[in-house]
């Protein structure tokens, strides 16, 4: 069953005439997806300090939760909106809320999206965001041995395709992943896709949109860094948490993605909130599962910091 909660939003979508994403133009649904915002999410909690910064040319956006110069564990956060929609403002009140949770540093990512910057420009410039934040964690208060990369949705694929990348460039690691309804399979098979495909707000047409603004050319639907899922191995990746929804169309993606981390033999845990829809998480003013989802991230973020 649908959560009533999910069920009472999109019925008041419908009602309002929400048009679809994928009727828009970029730019429209851009504006759309950063003003309506404020409907479903709830009020910013307070921050120490809130800043904006730049990695070479990527913007970056800061949280500190408490006034220390203690140096804290930090979550690089890549937000999400099919490569396509969202900024840091979208995403505020998460970073927000997963920094006061997991008592954690935020750093999240304004990372080129399509279709003015095709693939691989985002994981490009979210690989180039970690190792920036790597070499200037002392004049930030950071601890580079405590760190993590997350994200939602396009930014979980992002989070994801990043692990990879430092895997296999011999460099350093994040410490864990934090894996929200992750887009893992660019050519969207998954049975997910038919079972959700329609009335749950993510719909096929929206995905194909996404996919088509992100990726030109349908022959790099199966490079892992758009598909984590097809990487040869996913041996030697950092521990994760992936998180899904019953009713998401990439449900079962995230699924296949936690299963073969655990045959890789990486921790690995698995929560799939059975009864939301795709973008849940950022949605807690009309959703209070999403309150739980966080909850359960911050704290998965914590004890894999050993806080």
């Amino acid at each position: 069953m649908l959560d009533p909660q999910a069920r009472a939003l999109i019925d008041l979508m419908i009602e309002k005439g929400v048009p679809p994403t994928h009727t828009m133009t970029p730019a429209q649904a851009r504006a759309f997806y950063r003003d309506r915002r404020g409907f479903t999410q709830p009020d910013p909690p307070a921050m120490a300090e809130v800043r904006d910064l730049q990695a070479g040319a990527v913007p970056l956006r800061l949280y500190r939760p408490h006034a220390s110069e203690e140096a804290l564990p930090v979550l690089l956060y890549l937000h999400g909106g099919g490569w396509t929609i969202g900024d840091l403002d979208t995403h505020d009140v998460l970073c927000r809320q997963l920094a006061r949770e997991a008592g954690c540093a935020v750093v999240a990512v304004d990372y080129r999206m399509g279709p003015e910057h095709r693939f691989p420009a985002a994981v490009d410039d979210c690989v180039e965001a970690f190792r920036w934040l790597l070499s200037q964690a002392a004049d930030l208060h950071l601890d580079p041995r405590r760190t993590a990369v997350g994200g939602d949705s396009a930014g979980g694929n992002l989070a994801a395709a990043l692990c990879l990348v430092q895997r296999d460039a011999g460099q350093p690691l994040p410490g864990f992943q934090l894996l929200v309804y992750p887009a893992t399979d660019m050519r969207a098979v998954a049975p997910s896709h038919t079972t959700n495909g329609q009335g749950y707000m993510l719909t096929n047409d929206s995905i194909a949109w996404y996919r088509g603004n992100y990726i030109a050319d349908a022959a790099q639907w199966t490079d892992w860094r758009a598909s984590p899922l097809l990487a040869a191995s996913h041996a030697g990746l950092p521990p994760a948490l992936v998180l899904t929804a019953g009713y998401d169309p990439l449900r079962d993606e995230g699924l296949q993605y936690a299963n073969v981390l655990s045959a890789a033999g990486v921790p690995t845990q698995y929560v799939c909130f059975e009864r939301q829809i795709h973008g849940f998480i950022t949605m807690s003013r009309v959703i209070e599962e999403a309150h739980t989802a966080v909850a359960l991230c911050g704290g998965a973020l914590r004890r894999a910091w050993g806080a």
